[in-house]
Formats: C-alpha cells, sequence, structure tokens
C-alpha cells in the first residue's frame, strides 16, 4: 500500500481491487459492469485505481455483490 495512507483510504483501495478481481472474474470491462448496475464507468475507474481514493457507499456496494451474487463481507474483509 502507499505509505501516508490512512486505514480507511487502505479500505477503500482494498475494496476497489476486490471489485475489480470479481468484475475481470466474470469477464467484465468496467463499462459493461457500470452498464449493468446503473452506474458510470468513470465512476466505477475510480473505486478500481488504486492510486484514486474513492469512497463508496454500503447501498452500492450492496448493488455490486449482489450483482456478483457474493456476499457484502467479501469486500469488507482487511488483512
Amino acid at each position: 500500500m502507499v505509505k501516508g495512507r490512512s486505514a480507511n483510504d487502505r479500505r477503500y483501495i482494498e475494496i476497489g481491487l476486490k471489485i475489480a478481481y470479481y468484475r475481470k472474474l466474470n469477464g467484465l470491462t468496467q463499462e459493461q459492469l457500470a452498464e449493468k448496475i446503473n452506474l458510470s464507468s468513470r465512476y466505477i475507474s475510480k473505486v478500481e485505481t488504486p492510486s484514486i481514493i474513492q469512497p463508496i457507499s454500503l447501498k452500492t456496494l450492496f448493488v455490486i455483490a449482489d450483482f456478483f451474487r457474493i456476499p457484502p463481507h467479501k469486500f469488507l474483509e482487511f488483512y
């Protein structure tokens, strides 16, 4: 992780990386995922980019988890 980041910043980065992982696992582009869950591809890009801290709401996280049919807590497990 990037030095100088707060614990919450690192968590947002990890959430974004997990979203990218599940998106790629399902063979989707950022644009395809964004279209399917009614968000902009720019927002998905920001969430997934580790150099950008993009907070994500629980509502959005639940929508993404439901789309991938995984429990929301999978995005919130930090090691």
